[in-house]
């Protein structure tokens, strides 16, 4: 156990993670996407949520969690969060306070994934654009966030000592 805690406390895995995480929400919110059956990244700025919020207030709207007055103001806001803190997760500045922010953002996708799976719900998750090129929700969405929300603790629990461009965290 000491051992795995020695591998994710070293600085290099922790920047990896902070890349990983950076790379992943920057690319949910601009569009950009891979596509395990071609090998490819797609990138759809027309249909990223950044570009068009309508859209993603209806993927939103698809999981009936929240009321109709939070939708628009979620869908106009997550995904400019998404980008400005997987920049400065990558950059290095306020990278503990934009790990914690995209933990509490996968913390509210675990949860909605889980709920929309638990209701069997057949809707598009609406995770890299706002169609998502047809990918529902399913058991390895929620596992991709969990993992990613374990790299999120990881980063935020890191001590001192991080590879950053400026010395603020």
């Amino acid at each position: 156990m000491e051992s795995v805690s020695r591998v994710f406390s070293n600085r290099f895995v922790v920047l990896g993670i902070r890349i990983v995480l950076g790379i992943v929400f920057i690319s949910a919110a601009i569009g950009l996407r891979f596509e395990v059956e071609t090998l490819k990244f797609v990138f759809e700025f027309e249909k990223s949520k950044i570009a068009h919020p309508g859209g993603f207030a209806e993927a939103i709207y698809n999981y009936r969690m929240l009321p109709y007055w939070a939708i628009n103001l979620m869908a106009i806001v997550m995904p400019w969060l998404e980008l400005i803190c997987g920049i400065l997760l990558i950059v290095g500045v306020f990278w503990r306070g934009s790990a914690l922010m995209i933990g509490v953002m996968l913390a509210v996708f675990i949860v909605a994934l889980s709920s929309a799976l638990y209701r069997g719900l057949d809707i598009s998750c609406g995770c890299f654009t706002i169609d998502d090129g047809g990918h529902t929700i399913a058991l390895d969405l929620l596992i991709r966030d969990i993992l990613m929300f374990a790299g999120a603790a990881i980063v935020v629990t890191r001590r001192k000592g991080e590879i950053v461009l400026a010395g603020r965290n």
